[in-house]
């Protein structure tokens, strides 16, 4: 039987590919090929949409504006990598005085590529610490290096590689976890240690902001979990909540759903207001359509707090109608809804804080597009004993059962 979609939900797909196409460029179909399995949507058909319900092709800007942004952008680049030097120093330098020759050297190895050996001396000689001169740097290269310094610099080049591809958050104790996956074999310490010649380090939480409103009227839904937030298998316990992301023009609200098991997202939403419409009836639509769930009949249970877009008629309507419990904790306790609370956490600390100032709310959903599908495939889950959702997941559809995941 097809799948019928939401106007919402076609709306949303189209946008987020002319979004995606403007932001990244490129034809429109590598736009298609990369939205349309984040949202469970057939490739085909959200072609067909883009045709049918796409925006016009805008007129093409003057040549004179497009040339003072091509200047615009190289000053900023070029702003930008002088800071992006500072600020690597200043975490591989954070003594305070002049580091030793042969850290100055190693910053440079691994700082060189993207920088430049030129660019790393004089901006950094300039600074009241000082530092090793270009000609100084290419002296030290001529003498041999020994074997350890060989395998640091290739650990290294290992480190930040895969620092940066799970979003430059992981600490020592995930990266260590991490390396071992990759098949190195390393020691916890020097991890450390090799993660301080890097300049890198993880992320830490900070505190989580109030995006509720309470439900005014008396409700009388049960509370199925009781901060028990622990489950057999796939689509038996689902945790949802709201948070909120500063933009340009004010703030942005982003929903997630989770499934207790794998931890694994699965559904979500960005909007400009905090409506039940666009937001967490978009979510749950979207974890519906994403779990091939229509009408459950194993028990799956719905948790979330007293909010009122949870415990509005709409949204209560669509619990039902597919077959989901619905369950909410106490008013103005976040212990009760503590694993959505841990998302959100780790959502803003993880994508939301990596930068000052995020732009529009498009920009805040493709980036959050891109982390739910990081989230999803590659993170590494202490909960999970440092696998990944869809791992555990996979493992639980094999012969070999995978332990229930806990708070």
């Amino acid at each position: 039987m097809p799948k019928k979609f939401s106007p919402e939900l076609r709306d949303r797909a189209v946008r987020m590919v002319y979004d995606r196409q403007a932001r990244e460029g490129g034809p429109r179909a590598a736009s298609i090929r990369a939205v349309a399995p984040q949202l469970g949507v057939g490739e085909e058909t959200l072609r067909i949409w883009c045709n049918r319900y796409g925006p016009t092709e805008p007129a093409g800007s003057g040549e004179p504006l497009e040339e003072e942004n091509r200047r615009l952008r190289r000053e900023l680049a070029e702003a930008r990598r002088a800071n992006e030097i500072l600020k690597a120093a200043s975490a591989f330098f954070g003594s305070g005085t002049r580091p030793p020759h042969n850290e100055m050297i190693a910053f440079i190895d691994i700082h060189r590529e993207k920088f430049g050996v030129e660019a790393i001396c004089r901006i950094l000689g300039a600074t009241e610490c000082g530092f090793i001169t270009s000609r100084g740097y290419r002296a030290s290269k001529i003498r041999p290096r020994s074997a350890r310094s060989l395998r640091d610099e290739m650990l290294v080049e290992e480190l930040r590689r895969i620092h940066q591809e799970n979003y430059s958050v992981y600490g020592v104790r995930k990266m260590w976890h991490a390396m071992r996956h990759a098949g190195w074999d390393v020691g916890r310490d020097q991890v450390v240690r090799l993660m301080k010649i890097a300049g890198l380090q993880g992320v830490r939480r900070g505190r989580k902001p109030v995006t509720i409103r309470p439900e005014a009227g008396v409700d009388q839904r049960p509370d199925l979990v009781e901060r028990k937030f622990v489950a057999d298998r796939p689509q038996q316990l689902w945790v949802a909540d709201i948070t909120y992301v500063r933009i340009l023009t004010g703030f942005c609200y982003v929903a997630f759903i989770t499934d207790v098991f794998g931890r694994r997202i699965v559904g979500w939403a960005v909007a400009p207001t905090l409506h039940t419409q666009p937001l967490p009836l978009l979510a749950l639509e979207h974890a519906l359509l994403s779990t091939g769930t229509s009408r459950n009949e194993s028990g799956l249970i719905h948790h979330s707090d007293r909010g009122s877009q949870y415990v509005s008629l709409a949204y209560s309507d669509a619990l039902i109608a597919a077959g989901v419990k619905a369950s909410v904790g106490t008013v103005g306790d976040s212990y009760d809804n503590a694993l959505a609370e841990t998302v959100n956490g780790l959502y803003k600390a993880e994508l939301i804080y990596s930068k000052r100032i995020w732009e529009s709310v498009s920009e805040v959903e493709l980036a959050t597009m891109g982390w739910v599908h990081w989230w999803n495939t590659a993170r590494l889950h202490e909960a999970l004993g440092y696998r990944t959702p869809a791992a555990v997941e996979a493992a639980y559809t094999h012969p070999t059962t995978t332990a229930p995941a806990t708070v």
